[in-house]
């Protein structure tokens, strides 16, 4: 039996003193600044073997397979809003790892493994931020935890995703990565765009919060030319980078402004759009926010109407995303007084609902 990611950080993968080859977390005289693990230090700890990075590349393969409609699955990227108890997302992965063995004909899914929010103001900034919930801010510890618990998920034999928020964060763990998203509210900046030129897993840039989807087409132009980036090296020193270009990324309709945007008409003006700007017409809908009109029961409405028009003829509708916990809803955060298995972020339809909307798509895409 697997052991809960929270013990195998506390005692296999505690950062060590600060040494002059491993910069640690010594924190600076007063105390504004505390060093972290180098991205090599942490990969080095915890580390892919041959079977598991051949395994991540051949995921990698698929999803893009599927971007670009050489595989008519469908894309479902699906799991908790954001990571804030690693064992509730291994007990998650475990179940999603089952159910994709039964619907992988139809679906292909991918968990989502969230480790940094956005915030509109302030609030709590993610397990790789602040992993114990309480304002303490252990970077060193969440960035390990963070990359243990993407390990182990993709142990379990799933594609792992996450949105991008931090291009400094990247390096910890783009390498455990099969799909990437960059945010509504990162979507039009450069150092996002750069970011994704240089990722192997494909990347779902979503339209903007007002709901304007030019600013994605623009970014997946931006992000498919090479760049030179400024950047941190594994071992922690800012180099210039030579970016290759990413030629697998894609539109995520988000709504906007409180409205939706994965109606028939909706997706008929993006695809044209894509088209005109020369790029893929393929298109993921996020059955959450605005899409959802932030009524995470409204999910199952969205993910069947976007069933349907592929059902009707729509092969541009390649994906989908959904906001999935054990249990439905959120709590607010009360350490030491959560519940388990519930959201601490936006609210989550629960597992029965997802195994019942994984299953049904399965059935209608046979």
């Amino acid at each position: 039996m697997n052991a809960p990611v929270s013990s195998v950080i506390n005692k296999t993968h505690a950062t060590p003193p600060l040494t002059p080859s491993a910069p640690g977390t010594e924190t600076a005289p007063d105390g504004t600044a505390t060093r972290l693990p180098t991205p090599a230090l942490l990969r080095q700890r915890i580390s892919l073997n041959n079977s598991l990075r051949e395994q991540i590349s051949h995921q990698r393969h698929a999803v893009q397979q599927i971007l670009s409609g050489h595989d008519d699955r469908l894309l479902v990227v699906v799991g908790p809003c954001s990571v804030d108890d690693p064992d509730a997302a291994l007990e998650y992965a475990d179940r999603l790892a089952a159910l994709s063995e039964e619907v992988r004909e139809h679906i292909l899914p991918v968990m989502r493994v969230y480790i940094e929010k956005p915030r509109t103001t302030v609030g709590w900034k993610g397990l790789a931020y602040d992993p114990g919930l309480d304002g303490s801010g252990d970077m060193p510890r969440g960035l390990a935890l963070s990359r243990e618990l993407m390990h182990a998920v993709a142990a379990r034999g799933l594609p792992v995703a996450t949105e991008l928020l931090q291009p400094m964060l990247a390096p910890y763990v783009d390498d455990l990565l099969s799909w990437v998203a960059i945010g509504a509210r990162t979507t039009e900046s450069q150092l996002h765009r750069e970011l994704a030129s240089d990722l192997a897993a494909a990347v779902g840039f979503k339209n903007a919060t007002s709901g304007d989807v030019q600013v994605a087409i623009d970014a997946m132009s931006a992000a498919a030319h090479p760049h030179q980036r400024f950047a941190v090296d594994p071992q922690g020193y800012p180099v210039v980078q030579q970016t290759p270009g990413n030629p697998h990324t894609h539109v995520v309709l988000r709504g906007g402004h409180g409205e939706p945007n994965y109606q028939t008409h909706h997706v008929k003006a993006a695809t044209a759009a894509l088209r005109n700007a020369g790029q893929n017409p393929r298109l993921m809908v996020d059955c959450s926010h605005a899409n959802a009109r932030k009524d995470h029961r409204r999910q199952s409405e969205v993910m069947l109407d976007v069933l349907a028009q592929r059902q009707a003829g729509e092969a541009n509708l390649v994906a989908l995303m959904l906001e999935s916990h054990l249990f439905e809803g959120k709590q607010p955060l009360k350490p030491g007084a959560m519940r388990y298995g519930v959201s601490v972020t936006d609210a989550c339809v629960g597992w029965e609902t997802t195994e019942h909307l994984l299953k049904t798509a399965a059935e209608r895409l046979a």
